[in-house]
């Protein structure tokens, strides 16, 4: 990895499939160890159920209220300042249970690839 800053450009915010908007952060070969992504989910919207093949995610909670469900435990509340961890390969997705925007970082070891998300809707 070299050194440098690397500048964002709102507009880049793109919608996905999962039904939520990202902005990729940081996501690039020299700093293949780590991707940094904003997610942004709109009130009263659930993302698809989903995993990630061999990368390890992390959600920073950062505005809104959300529901989040991982693996096998039960649905948990989380909120503003709360981390998410989730291993790689497990079932995820997460609710917007509040009244605006809940936006979140994702963290992924080693960095996010297109191919390594895998859809796991019923």
């Amino acid at each position: 990895m070299n050194p440098s800053i690397r500048p964002i450009d709102p507009a880049a915010e793109f919608y996905t499939e999962e039904r939520c908007h990202v902005l990729e952060l940081s996501n690039s070969s020299d700093d293949a160890e780590c991707s940094l992504a904003r997610a942004r989910v709109e009130p009263g919207t659930t993302t698809r159920w989903h995993r990630l093949a061999g990368i390890a995610e992390r959600y920073v909670l950062l505005e809104g209220r959300g529901r989040v469900e991982i693996g096998d435990l039960p649905p948990r509340d989380v909120g503003p300042g709360d981390v998410v961890l989730i291993p790689p390969g497990c079932r995820q997705r997460i609710a917007n249970v509040g009244a605006g925007d809940l936006v979140f970082l994702a963290v992924c070891t080693p960095r996010f690839r297109p191919e390594a998300y895998a859809d796991a809707e019923p």
